[in-house]
């Protein structure tokens, strides 16, 4: 009987623009359990079809390119300040919700 230890498992090469779980992992160089926890928790963007995932590596560039959602509140919710349609929109919206804009406490 040999004791010798088994290689490690080779990460397979992404081939392609439609990545699934190991090619995304291999890709973003992360363990499979980590990229669908950046699915789950940082909004990673990523399809399950059926029991499988698929994931568009420019849908990855652009998601590691931009920062996350939170950040860009600190940084763009200013730009809406001047808006001059700003009020109008929130109107509407909350229009179709059926709600006032106030809720009264």
């Amino acid at each position: 009987m040999s004791t010798a230890a088994k290689p490690p498992k080779k990460r397979p090469e992404p081939q392609g623009e439609i990545l699934t779980l190991p090619e995304a992992a291999a890709y973003l160089r992360l363990a499979e359990d980590a990229v669908l926890e950046a699915v789950h928790k940082q909004r990673l963007p990523a399809r399950q079809v059926r029991q499988e995932w698929r994931f568009l590596k420019s849908a990855i560039q652009e998601w590691l390119r931009v920062p996350e959602e939170r950040d860009f509140w600190k940084t763009h919710a200013g730009a809406l300040r001047d808006d001059p349609y700003l009020h109008d929109m929130l109107d509407q919206i909350y229009q179709e919700r059926g709600r006032p804009m106030i809720e009264e406490g």
